[in-house]
């Protein structure tokens, strides 16, 4: 617990310098491209396309029913795709944070909890960005902004802390063993198939009810379903489901406690590892 409010207390006390650094980590990735940070956008936007290419134009998907509204493929899976993306990108690069800036750990002076934090942040502009657009896209398609959109910022927040919670463990492993990265990297595009970004996992609930609650045990789906219900104004998804809420915040509590008890106890140690 001690540890957790350390690291609490860093983020708050460095807030400033972590949106500093973060705005700069998005001009240093792209300076070298005539686009520069538009690619941030362009990357995502064209693998939206193909997406739509495959499943609209060429291959047109049944509508998914949620909570007895018909959604066009393309809609559900556009409510969570750029979710998926900030997640996957998130996750990656705040695995490898600490270990691809210790050079610059040893010139400045600032806590190496930030280091994780300014590069989620630096992904988040990104996300927000990317959120606006689904936005318009929606007003395209019939699905308006509503009063369900306000749980948007509900879910925004969990996720930067479930994302948060994760860099905090995984930073500190790959930094120590570098395969950890490797590992998680594999594990993510699997869980991309197992998380409903893809397909309605509620197709299993009456044929395969044990895999279904076991699919139900990853927190991202927690995720995945508010946004949609948010942007399909199908209800208030952390109150509905207030059981799946707790058990979401559970899991992040826990995995924050111990990754900042793991961040630390060995950050001592991590120039050793330069």
């Amino acid at each position: 617990m001690k540890s957790a409010i350390t690291v609490i207390k860093e983020q708050i006390k460095h807030f400033y310098l972590i949106r500093r650094l973060s705005t700069y980590e998005i001009k240093s990735k792209n300076k070298n491209n005539y686009l520069g940070i538009l690619w941030e956008i362009l990357n995502p936007l064209i693998q939206i396309l193909i997406y739509w290419f495959v499943f609209s134009a060429i291959r047109e998907r049944a509508p998914i029913r949620m909570d007895g509204i018909e959604i066009p493929f393309f809609s559900w899976l556009l409510a969570a795709f750029f979710l998926w993306i900030f997640f996957y990108q998130a996750t990656i690069q705040g695995s490898k944070s600490i270990y691809s800036k210790l050079r610059m750990l040893s010139k400045m002076n600032f806590p190496m909890s930030v280091i994780p934090s300014y590069t989620i942040f630096s992904l988040f502009y990104v996300h927000l960005f990317m959120l606006l657009i689904s936005i318009i896209i929606f007003q395209f398609s019939g699905f308006y902004v509503n009063i369900h959109y306000l749980q948007l910022i509900y879910f925004i927040f969990a996720a930067l802390c479930l994302i948060f919670s994760l860099s905090l463990i995984t930073s500190t492993l790959s930094t120590i063993i570098r395969d950890v990265h490797m590992l998680l990297n594999s594990t993510l595009r699997m869980l991309l198939y197992l998380s409903g970004v893809l397909w309605p996992i509620t197709i299993l609930s009456d044929q395969f009810p044990k895999i279904m609650q076991l699919l139900k045990l990853n927190p991202l789906l927690y995720l995945i379903e508010g946004y949609r219900a948010a942007f399909f104004g199908t209800g208030w998804y952390f109150i509905e489901h207030w059981h799946y809420t707790l058990y979401f915040w559970g899991v992040v509590i826990v995995l924050f406690l111990f990754g900042s008890m793991l961040h630390v106890k060995f950050r001592r140690h991590f120039i050793d590892y330069l």
